[in-house]
């Protein structure tokens, strides 16, 4: 019996962000709006998004003993995310510097801090929550060393999901662990290398052959693909407006790998995901833009009616 549906073990910023007309080119500068400071972090964002959808969720992460971090705690708990995982102290909680332009797309660069300090001896002491755990999600915002140890750590049955950014090359140990291995273009081609290929279906097929037990490739606009074994489907997108995608790439990792956790196949889980990420774009910052799921529900007889 799992205590948990969905353990994340990853990265918890906060979001500095500043609205812009444009980004700017190299040696330029350009004003923004006004400065604004949310809870963010790939893994932070990710335990918010599925416990806000209903999942029994807890965080393994490591923030400063400093106001962001007291920020960071104070939303997980009010998403209702066990947070006896977290740790606090050994450096400055991390910060993502944002940039948002007019049509929702943004730029980020983040300062690890504490997140950097999260080590396989971490994983190692709190090895009863990854074994309490149904699905295990992570991202490389931690060392890739700790990943491994995650990947070390897993109790049979326990299914592994990892979202590989910022990406990197990644070790046999973890790709073979990974089910999915969830990546847009970018990830795709940096993970591949040179023998990327040129279509979401070659670059699911050259990253199968790399050991992953399944493959979701995200593709914005046009949805998603997803690869296993039995072969690539497509899942398409659901139109909307966007306002902000900040952190929409993490509620849909959420939302899958708690619906992959609950029995749905992959299609099924990305289909899912697809109607949440949907829901967070239409709504200004990461966190704060996570839906219910009353409001997917509600996404779903819009867009069917």
């Amino acid at each position: 019996m799992f205590e948990y549906d969905l353990l994340v073990v990853g990265s918890a910023n906060a979001d500095l962000v500043v609205g812009v007309e444009r980004r700017p080119g190299a040696g330029e500068t350009v004003l923004g709006s006004d400065l604004a400071l949310h809870p963010g972090g790939k893994g932070a964002n990710q335990a918010v998004a599925a416990a806000r959808l209903g999942a029994r969720t807890a965080l393994l992460a490591r923030v400063g003993d400093d106001a962001h971090g007291r920020l960071l705690l104070d939303s997980q708990r009010a998403a209702g995310v066990d947070t006896s995982g977290v740790l606090v102290g050994g450096a400055p909680t991390g910060v993502a510097l944002i940039t948002v332009d007019p049509s929702g797309d943004n730029s980020i660069v983040v300062s690890p801090g504490a997140n950097g300090r999260l080590t396989p001896e971490d994983i190692r002491a709190a090895s009863a929550l990854v074994t309490a755990s149904r699905v295990v999600s992570t991202q490389l915002e931690i060392p890739l060393e700790t990943v491994a140890e995650v990947v070390r750590g897993l109790r049979p049955g326990t299914r592994f999901v990892l979202n590989p950014s910022p990406p990197q090359p990644l070790p046999a140990e973890v790709l073979a662990a990974c089910d999915p291995l969830i990546v847009n273009e970018h990830e795709a081609r940096v993970v591949l290398g040179a023998d990327a290929g040129a279509t979401p279906e070659e670059w699911a097929g050259a990253l199968l052959a790399l050991g992953p037990r399944s493959v979701v490739v995200t593709l914005g606009e046009e949805g998603a693909l997803v690869a296993d074994a039995s072969g690539p489907v497509r899942v398409p997108a659901v139109r909307v407006a966007a306002v902000d995608t900040t952190g929409a790439g993490d509620s849909f990792t959420a939302a899958l790998a708690w619906r992959l956790g609950a029995g749905e196949s992959l299609a099924e889980a990305a289909a899912y995901a697809a109607r949440v990420g949907a829901v967070a774009v239409t709504r200004q910052g990461a966190q704060a833009s996570f839906p219910t799921a009353e409001e997917v529900e509600e996404i779903d007889e819009v867009t069917t009616a």
